[in-house]
C-alpha cells in the first residue's frame, strides 16, 4: 500500500479557478505529506503565477511550478482539477491539458474533479457509465455525456473522484488521500 508522503499530486487549473478549490486541496495534501505541483497552460499571461476567482470576485493568486508543456505524467500519483466556471471552461479548450488528464485516467492513477471541474472528464470521454457528481447546474452535461450523476458531498467510481462544491472540500481532501494510500485502479478506457 503506497503512503501518501512517497506520493507526488499535480493539480492543473489556470486562471479563474475557485480559490479555495485549489488551495485547500493543496494545503491538505501537503500537510499529509504528499509533495503537489501546481501546473498552468503555457498560454496564461502570468507565467510565475495564475489567479483565483473568490466565490463573487477575483481572488488571490498561486504560484505556477511548472507549465503543462513540462509536465510528465508517469512522475505524478494523483490529479486534482479545481474547479469555479471559468477555469474548466478555459483547460478544456487546452489540448495538453486534456492530454495530460486522459493520460492520468487511462493509466488507472487517481483523478480528483470538483465543481464544474467534471466538464474535463466530459470533454476526455471519462464520464460515460460512471457515477459522479458536480457542481448541479451541471448536472444535465453530466448526465447527457452518459454519466449517473448523484447529489452526494464525495462520489467515487474506479479511482475517480468527484464534489460538488467547496463546502465539500473536507471530504474530498480525505478521499483523496484514502485513494492514493490505495494506489492504481485498472485503466480506463474513455469514451470515443
Amino acid at each position: 500500500m503506497p503512503d501518501i508522503k512517497q506520493s507526488k499530486i499535480l493539480i492543473v487549473a489556470t486562471d479563474g479557478f475557485e480559490e479555495s478549490e485549489l488551495t485547500v486541496p493543496q494545503a491538505k495534501l501537503s500537510e499529509a505529506g504528499a509533495t503537489v505541483h501546481v501546473a498552468a497552460p503555457t498560454s496564461r499571461q502570468l507565467k510565475d503565477a495564475i489567479r483565483g476567482w473568490d466565490k463573487t470576485d477575483w481572488g488571490k493568486s498561486v504560484a505556477v511550478d511548472q507549465d503543462l508543456e513540462g509536465v510528465n505524467p508517469d512522475d505524478y500519483d494523483a490529479l486534482v482539477l479545481p474547479g469555479g466556471q471559468i477555469n474548466p471552461d478555459k483547460l478544456r479548450l487546452e489540448p495538453k491539458a486534456l492530454e495530460i488528464i486522459k493520460s492520468f485516467l487511462t493509466s488507472g492513477k487517481v483523478v480528483a474533479a470538483i465543481c464544474h471541474a467534471p466538464w474535463l472528464l466530459i470533454e476526455t470521454g471519462a464520464v460515460k457509465g460512471r457515477k459522479l457528481t458536480s457542481f448541479g447546474s451541471i448536472r444535465t452535461d453530466v448526465t447527457n455525456a452518459g454519466g449517473h450523476w448523484v447529489d452526494e458531498p464525495v462520489v467515487t467510481d474506479g479511482g475517480i473522484i468527484t464534489s460538488r462544491k467547496p463546502d465539500d472540500l473536507d471530504a474530498f481532501c480525505a478521499k483523496i488521500i484514502e485513494e492514493v494510500k490505495e494506489g492504481r485502479h485498472e485503466p480506463r478506457s474513455l469514451a470515443a
